[in-house]
């Protein structure tokens, strides 16, 4: 019995103090809940950060955060717990900021059905199978990956990019395979290379993050793709692993680059081989469901978010972004301007319905998986997203065909 007292006042101890006291007043209190260090240089610190942002634009809001709740850092305490005490400090709002956290929250929402809960990346809200309090919100970092890819396409000069992935999903299968689409487009037709030479690997190393002993270790896949060839290594992780390798091998001579991936000063590691960085600028769509949700407005909704177009690295206004690399040359720099602009003029081309987009440039036939099932037929865009259809840019099921790596 005294075992059981001591396990659950360490974990009481460790909420509280994870969680500093709120003063009450008449603004709103939200949760963000993350799965990695809210310093992580990546996913959780985009999220932080968009947090900080409706602090300083909503008047009387106050964020209460925890950070690292993961099997490896917390595995003792639940998102139930976490929630709870939120909730007893006056949180409102609580943002699940990982599709971790995805079932969880479902399931944690319905013990509190006046609070509401906001699952970051998910789409239960899009199937209606999310409980009446509970909304989803992405950004189409969709875009900035063809861009990213486009920069490793225009780079590379071994006809080798390595893809360092975390765990297999359809976000992350898409994700992958957008950069994959930018990187082919940009090795033929600014570079004048041979699109079914150039190889695009991707390896997964099992979470978003390393946790020695369950995952690979990314630091050791990033060394085994430069290896093994490849001089490019794109990121598709949550932590900077890509950009610290690429420097450290950069710093002893050899000609290799990398790309970040989720927070926008992610070039900041190895600025001098960093070839840019897609992110998401989670603050406007924050500051809007926090908004309506401390108005009394708000109705539980999906929403996915593009860039804006006329200045798609405007913090107040654009869902994501791409910022061009240090290691980026004069050239390929200004095919990559001329790149990002033809798809500003395919996304003017094809206007969103409904809040969600009609196509993603280069998603466009013919578009075939890696077993030969075919995505899209010649001159046929893939649908961004359709109930009950897998064969879509966000239930993507496999990767392309082209690209090297396993599915699932």
């Amino acid at each position: 019995m005294r075992k059981l007292f001591l396990a659950v006042l360490i974990v009481a101890v460790g909420l509280l103090m994870a969680l500093p006291a709120v003063a009450q007043d008449d603004g709103l209190t939200f949760g963000m809940i993350l799965v990695g260090p809210q310093s992580d240089r990546g996913w959780s610190q985009a999220h932080y950060e968009g947090g900080q942002y409706v602090e300083a634009n909503l008047p009387g809001s106050q964020m209460l955060v925890f950070e690292s709740l993961n099997s490896a850092d917390a595995p003792e305490t639940t998102l139930l717990q976490v929630v709870t005490e939120m909730v007893d400090q006056g949180a409102t709002l609580i943002i699940t900021s990982s599709d971790a956290f995805e079932e969880d929250t479902d399931v944690v929402a319905e013990a509190f059905p006046d609070v509401t809960f906001i699952n970051a990346s998910g789409d239960n809200a899009f199937t209606g199978e999310a409980p009446a309090n509970v909304g989803n919100t992405m950004g189409q970092v969709e875009w900035a990956k063809l861009i990213a890819g486009c920069a490793a396409g225009l780079t590379t000069e071994t006809g080798s990019i390595g893809y360092l992935g975390p765990l297999i999903n359809g976000e992350t299968r898409r994700l992958a395979a957008s950069a994959y689409l930018g990187a082919r487009y940009c090795y033929e037709n600014y570079k004048g290379g041979d699109p079914a030479a150039l190889t695009f690997t991707v390896t997964w190393i099992g979470f978003w993050f390393n946790i020695p002993g369950v995952t690979l270790d990314p630091t050791a896949e990033v060394n085994t793709f430069f290896d093994n060839g490849a001089d490019v290594v794109m990121s598709g992780i949550d932590t900077p692993e890509v950009m610290t390798v690429a420097g450290q091998r950069a710093e002893r001579g050899e000609s290799v680059y990398g790309v970040a991936y989720d927070y926008a000063a992610g070039c900041d590691v190895a600025p001098g081989v960093c070839l840019g960085v897609p992110y998401f600028n989670w603050g406007p769509a924050y500051l809007d469901i926090a908004t309506r949700v401390n108005e009394g407005t708000y109705t539980p909704e999906w929403t996915w978010n593009g860039p804006d177009w006329s200045d798609m690295n405007n913090p107040d206004t654009s869902s994501v972004g791409f910022i061009a690399g240090d290691g980026l040359s004069e050239e390929n720099a200004a095919s990559l301007d001329e790149f990002i602009a033809m798809l500003a003029t395919f996304a003017e081309e094809h206007p969103d319905a409904d809040g969600l987009p009609t196509a993603f440039g280069l998603w466009e036939g013919p578009l075939a998986l890696q077993d030969g099932t075919v995505l899209a037929a010649e001159g046929e865009f893939v649908k961004p997203i359709e109930a009950d259809n897998p064969l879509t840019i966000w239930y993507l099921p496999q990767l392309l065909e082209g690209m090297v790596g396993a599915s699932e």
